[in-house]
């Protein structure tokens, strides 16, 4: 049989996740990953955990092993309608608020329920890999919305509402990824004016803000603008993402169409995971533990702008995150990081090239992105230093 006689015609429209790959270089010995954006395994709250796992069990018994309810555990979901306001959320309630496994597919269902093929979707370029991938599925078209230092420019947005049809826009605001940048609090406003004159709706993919390590806490764009905008988050950075927990906020209606959508995929998220993430919230483990976390990665994120102040060739530029997994280096016009990725992998170090963040793979041809949170301080700054070394050697080799 012909396999490729039988798939679907949107195959043709999907593409590995260029990071789920090179995962495979990453677990070649002695290499050192800038890549995937993984958490490390000393921030997991193992020993909390264990305990909270038997806790679930006491209080829940078998409810924790059981079937349960599309939209979400019923304690999680009255846990995160506590925690989600302390973020800036707001209208957080049962019929806005649903549970999915891991926010890449609360992006799927997303776009089962809201992609017709053709239609128009705003993105920042470059934008997060994993969401273009989800969207690719369904068929639509793009559009990149330009940005700088400070995030998306709103007058770029306003030029595309104004001339096209869009179906949604999709932002990470804050911590972005791939770059690292946030929008300011005055492009958030503009944001969700902008919204509310065009009555477009916006996707707030929200997975870094509690992975601040300077500067001041910014509001998501959902507080200014809750009916008409899908907030998305997870605890995959800030308790595990072997438990596959995001949540969302959306408008009532779109919520419940959301819930319809995960019925006909996965009935609902597992239970006993959604229970521990209950226990951890309630009992005020995140609190105590999220300091933990931000004491772990401040130090490699410091680690990596030193020695990327130190080591780089003339000619790269890069982002100063105040929180996150990532920053974005650019560098002279007609690098091609993809040689310098496979130099940097003969040479022991690998990171993403930053073509894959823009939906078009002919952009972002001199750029790339690299993660700080797997590797230790001196590790990052003995990875950089090697980067440093093979782009020196690519450019003069150019």
């Amino acid at each position: 049989m012909r396999i490729e006689d039988k798939l679907s015609a949107r195959t043709q429209f999907m593409h590995a996740n260029v990071t789920r790959e090179i995962l495979k270089v990453v677990g070649q010995p002695g290499m050192i990953s800038l890549a995937g954006g993984i958490p490390a395994p000393e921030s997991f709250p193992i020993d909390i955990i264990r305990d909270l796992t038997n806790e679930v069990l006491d209080e829940f018994g078998p409810a924790a092993l059981q079937y349960d309810q599309t939209e979400g555990f019923t304690p999680l979901r009255m846990a995160l309608m506590d925690y989600m306001p302390t973020r800036g959320v707001v209208n957080v309630n049962l019929d806005t608020l649903n549970i999915f496994s891991g926010s890449q597919s609360t992006l799927d269902l997303i776009s089962k329920v809201l992609i017709t093929p053709g239609d128009t979707i705003a993105i920042e370029a470059p934008s997060y890999l994993g969401a273009i991938s989800a969207f690719n599925a369904y068929q639509p078209t793009y559009v990149s919305i330009a940005t700088d230092e400070n995030g998306m420019i709103p007058e770029a947005l306003e030029e595309t509402l104004k001339t096209q049809t869009i179906k949604f826009i999709y932002l990470v605001p804050t911590f972005q990824n791939p770059t690292g940048r946030t929008l300011s609090l005055e492009r958030r406003k503009r944001v969700a004016e902008l919204l509310q004159q065009y009555d477009v709706l916006l996707v707030e993919d929200d997975p870094y803000s509690a992975l601040r390590y300077s500067g001041e806490a910014l509001p998501p764009i959902q507080q200014f603008a809750p009916d008409h905008v899908i907030y998305s988050s997870t605890f995959s950075k800030i308790l595990s993402p072997g438990l596959r927990l995001g949540f969302c906020v959306a408008p009532a209606p779109l919520a419940r169409w959301l819930a319809i959508a995960k019925q006909g995929s996965d009935l609902h998220t597992q239970t006993l995971g959604q229970a521990i993430a209950a226990l951890y919230l309630r009992g005020g483990y995140l609190t105590d533990h999220l300091p933990n976390i931000i004491a772990l990665y401040r130090p490699r994120l410091e680690s990596m702008l030193n020695a990327l102040a130190n080591y780089m060739p003339e000619g790269f530029t890069w982002s100063h995150p105040e929180g996150g997994m990532f920053l974005w280096l650019a560098g002279p016009e007609g690098l091609d990081t993809d040689v310098l990725y496979q130099e940097c992998v003969a040479r022991g170090v690998a990171f993403v090239p930053g073509r894959y963040f823009y939906y078009d793979y002919s952009q972002g041809l001199n750029t790339m992105r690299l993660n700080f949170t797997m590797v230790s301080p001196a590790v990052v700054d003995k990875a950089v230093k090697i980067l440093a070394e093979t782009a020196q050697d690519t450019l003069i080799t150019d």
